[in-house]
């Protein structure tokens, strides 16, 4: 049985994906600091203006319009015909410590003999908020992600990457795409339609332009064996996309949840990642997740699966831990999750802390997917669990 799956991305100068690099950049700036720093930052964008607001405690001090006209700028907004340029944009900032009652919640230290605070105390660091975290692996790539989110955004990717390197003329920094893939029981089997949608000047050869980005983007990002003469190419399908980016459509943090994650090819929480340092489990609980279901993928224990773990503000031990193996797995999902209670520490301290996750390393995948970014050295991308639960798994069947 034939069946379709569609998944799209967007390129770094979509104004969603520009409010989400502003956010994650004002994170890095403080991180790089002040590890501990507490941050949840919002941005907004709209025609010559940028706000962001939210929650910030921290020791240390950033110029927060300078590092978001520096954002602007390395995406591409230099030219005050798009609408939107980096030195004139307006920059609003409205940030206010976060909440002590959070704070209070989340806290945890180890007391010397004193009674005085000694250190920070990790292992019963609470849970920044309550949520529910999904992570999803499965073996359609070499990455272990999706094969349409990838396709995706390696389209992105490489439409930013042509236009930065004046590879095609006249491309400025918004646009999207969009992959359906055609599945034969449940194994990828070709690319049935691609779509692109690419920011341009207004004096372009619409013809032309077309051609190029088919040439170069396309057919040098979408390996042969996927492409057929029945794949349909829908480029710039409204004819025409010169208004685009922040003059066009205001865009907020936090938007393309589905884009930053799997393309939609499982369950999602609900909580975005950018902006919030790693004490916020929608962050943090989101990259053990991936970091579990990765491992366990590449261990071989299933072919596709998705772990669900949740928490409450405040408690460091996670309220539930679910699997769905999707039927690919021959142990029962009952011991899959006996094997991730045993390998895996979810409690929010401990994944700072394995992940390494308090450094200025957030900004780099606010655009194009905090999944399968085999182009970045992350650490929820590792799979050096492989072995633990091989050996896990062999006791236990003794």
């Amino acid at each position: 049985m034939k069946k379709l799956f569609t998944s799209e991305s967007v390129t770094e100068g979509h104004p969603d994906k520009l409010c989400d690099q502003i956010s994650d950049a004002v994170l890095d700036a403080i991180l790089k600091d002040d590890p501990k720093g507490r941050v949840a930052v919002e941005a907004l964008v709209t025609n010559g203006v940028c706000v962001v607001a939210g929650e910030i405690t921290t020791k240390t001090y950033i110029d927060i319009p300078k590092v978001v006209r520096s954002v602007i700028r390395d995406i591409g907004y230099t030219d005050a015909e798009s609408g939107f340029q980096w030195e004139t944009s307006g920059v609003l900032v409205a940030i206010q410590e976060q909440s002590g009652d959070i704070a209070r919640g989340v806290d945890a230290f180890v007391k010397n003999k004193d009674g005085g605070i000694a250190k920070e105390d990790l292992e019963h660091l609470g849970a920044g908020d309550q949520g529910l975290m999904f992570g999803l692996a499965c073996d359609e790539t070499k990455e272990l992600m999706p094969l349409p989110i990838t396709l995706a955004h390696r389209l992105a990717q490489r439409l930013a990457y042509v236009r930065k390197a004046r590879i095609i003329e006249g491309l400025r920094p918004d646009g999207k795409t969009q992959v359906t893939v055609e599945y034969a029981k449940d194994k990828p089997k070709r690319v049935h339609t691609v779509l692109i949608a690419a920011q341009h000047d207004p004096d372009i050869d619409l013809e032309n332009l077309k051609r190029k980005i088919m040439k170069e983007v396309i057919q040098k990002t979408i390996p042969k064996k996927y492409l057929d003469n029945k794949t349909k190419i829908l480029i710039n399908s409204t004819g025409r996309f010169v208004k685009g980016g922040p003059q066009a459509d205001t865009g907020l943090t936090g938007r393309k949840i589905i884009v930053d994650t799997y393309g939609g090819m499982g369950r999602h929480g609900g909580g975005c990642f950018s902006g919030k340092d790693p004490s916020k489990v929608d962050r943090s609980g989101s990259y053990m997740a991936r970091y579990v279901a990765k491992n366990l993928v590449a261990a071989g224990i299933a072919k596709k699966l998705e772990v669900q773990i949740a928490y409450a503000i405040g408690v460091p031990e996670p309220l539930s831990v679910r699997v769905d193996a999707f039927g690919t797995s021959k142990i029962s999902e009952e011991v899959i999750v006996d094997i991730i209670l045993k390998v895996f520490d979810l409690r929010p301290g401990m994944i700072i802390k394995q992940l390494n996750l308090r450094r200025p390393l957030y900004r780099q995948v606010a655009a194009y997917g905090h999944f399968g970014r085999s182009d970045l050295q992350l650490p929820w991308e590792r799979t050096d669990k492989t072995g633990e639960i091989r050996k896990f798994l062999r006791v236990r069947k003794n």
